[in-house]
């Protein structure tokens, strides 16, 4: 236990350059303490007896209060999993987080299934980065190694090695077997879940479309022009 605790501390030293020091991470950052409390309330959860529940759902609740991160204590959490800054995070009952997974704040794992005991939540797989904002919903899977932009809306599942922006979330242009392969040979973290040069594949459309539609137009002036001319000319 108490290497998993130091294991912790190191992971946000590695991901998070304003941290300095094993102590300033011991206190200052919410998102560690939350796992920590996380734990314990899914500890109690487990037993499924109801006084036990009851006690996890209040540990949640003053996990929540402690540090604007609402986890469920159903909530299943990997290895290494680093929540940065954090306010307004909510992370739901069936929701299953990866080893070596980031997410950054206000970013919510959500439900749209209202059946009691099923799956509702999403699952997302190892190294997973979920940007600031972004809403993950439903009971899909995020692949290994995926990143989440930040805002965006993800309402199915996401191929591993990939990167997806926009609402809703689309895939960026970018080879997809050339980022599995990247990720593999274990690529440099990427904070945010923003990789440079990646843009929403929609918003790229609609920039190329109005730049030939602005084409076109100039285009069909200097034929009007032109026609104009050879008309007075004759």
């Amino acid at each position: 236990m108490f290497m998993r605790f130091i294991e912790d501390l190191d992971t946000i030293l590695q991901r998070d350059p304003a941290a300095r020091s094993r102590f300033e991470v011991l206190t200052c950052y919410p998102g560690l303490h939350v796992l920590w409390l996380h734990r314990l309330a899914h500890s109690f959860w487990r037993t499924d007896m109801g006084l036990f529940r009851w006690f996890a759902r209040m540990l949640a609740m003053f996990g929540r209060a402690a540090t604007g991160i609402e986890i469920h204590p159903g909530a299943r959490f990997g290895r290494r999993v680093f929540i940065d800054h954090g306010l307004g995070v909510v992370i739901g009952e069936t929701a299953e987080v990866g080893d070596d997974c980031t997410i950054y704040q206000g970013v919510t794992l959500g439900g749209t299934s209202l059946v009691k005991g099923s799956k509702r939540h999403p699952t997302l797989e190892s190294g997973v980065v979920v940007g600031a904002g972004a809403k993950v919903l439903g009971p899909f899977t995020v692949g290994r190694g995926a990143k989440i932009g930040s805002n965006a809306v993800v309402v199915k599942a996401v191929p591993a090695g990939v990167t997806v922006v926009g609402i809703p979330a689309r895939v960026v242009t970018e080879d997809q077997a050339d980022s599995l392969s990247r990720q593999k040979e274990g690529d440099a973290f990427v904070a945010y879940g923003v990789l440079t040069g990646a843009e929403d594949p929609l918003d790229v459309m609609l920039h190329q479309m109005r730049d030939e539609l602005a084409r076109q137009k100039e285009e069909i002036a200097a034929l009007q022009k032109a026609l104009a001319q050879a008309k007075s000319g004759s």
